[in-house]
């Protein structure tokens, strides 16, 4: 892997080998083995954007393999009167043995990479989310033993989260489509991108508005939520145009019948998804998010370790 994992096109030779390390950490855990590849290691995490699993996977993950996780909040530091992002990269690099860093800008992420001397971890900014990514891949190979002729539907806001799944597929060869109003399509950049390594790899690509199309035979209906952290002002307007995109029994309907059904969370019921779709027999949410721990710690294991 890259010296950081920012982008899921980081760890794009590596991705197998993350999920394979991923399977052997859960399982180890589940045994109750004491294992600390880790020790005496510290992670400093700066949190910009509050989160339940983010936080809680990487303080856990670190614990259990005989690290520490340091939790930042930019008020705590510097960061937040005044300091640079590169002179808190500078000087982070003297303490810890890696940075966690979950923020509103890209360009942030890149800043603090390029300064730092330790790896950096993308927790999610505005272009990506990495670590969803590989923790939503090593769901569903779990729940479908390998990733051959599966079909990926993604339906909702073409957001941080839908620009990592994308390009993880495509390098995994999963065939996907995504199904988002014209205007809220995933990142151009990332897409043409993705759409190569998807032809590279013989699997479909497909960006469409019509999310039965999208659902259609699907093996897995992955959504997530309408309104991204930051963009309160915007609730009305986004409900109406994506009032059509509600994962619900009527749209799984479209899908196989054996389909998992999929949300990052924090998850808005009743808007993005229903009730009945959430607690379902076709719901692995809440295994994908238990699931963040292990493959967070797959990360931490192959940049820090």
């Amino acid at each position: 892997m890259e010296k950081d994992f920012i982008s899921i096109l980081d760890a794009k030779d590596e991705l197998i080998a993350l999920l394979d390390s991923a399977a052997n950490l859960k399982n180890r855990q589940k045994a109750g083995e004491l294992y600390e590849p880790l020790k005496n290691k510290a992670l400093a995490m700066i949190f910009e954007k509050s989160s339940t699993r983010t936080r809680v996977s990487f303080e856990i993950g670190m614990a259990q393999m005989g690290g520490h996780a340091l939790y930042l909040n930019p008020n705590d530091l510097q960061l937040g009167r005044g300091e640079t992002i590169a002179d808190t990269a500078r000087v982070l690099s003297r303490y810890a043995d890696g940075i966690l860093y979950r923020g509103f800008s890209n360009n942030n992420t890149l800043e603090l990479a390029e300064h730092s001397h330790i790896p950096v971890i993308n927790g999610l900014d505005d272009l990506e989310h990495p670590c969803q990514a590989l923790d939503d891949l090593f769901t569903i190979r779990e729940s479908k033993g390998d990733f051959e002729k599966l079909r990926l539907a993604y339906v909702g806001d073409g957001n941080n989260v839908c620009n990592s799944l994308m390009l993880g597929s495509a390098i995994v060869g999963l065939d996907i489509a995504i199904a988002t109003p014209r205007d809220y399509r995933p990142d151009t950049s990332l897409t043409r991108k993705a759409e190569k390594i998807a032809k590279d790899n013989g699997s479909e690509f497909a960006i469409m508005e019509d999310a039965n199309a999208a659902v259609k035979e699907a093996d897995v209906v992955y959504t997530d939520t309408w309104i991204s952290m930051g963009m309160e002002s915007e609730i009305e307007e986004r409900e109406n145009i994506f009032k059509s995109y509600q994962v619900n029994k009527k749209l799984l309907g479209s899908a196989k019948k054996d389909c998992i059904v999929m949300h990052c969370l924090p998850a808005h019921r009743g808007h993005e998804i229903t009730d009945e779709v959430m607690d379902g027999k076709n719901s692995v949410v809440f295994e994908q998010a238990e699931n963040r721990l292990h493959t967070q710690k797959a990360i931490l294991l192959g940049l820090l370790g």
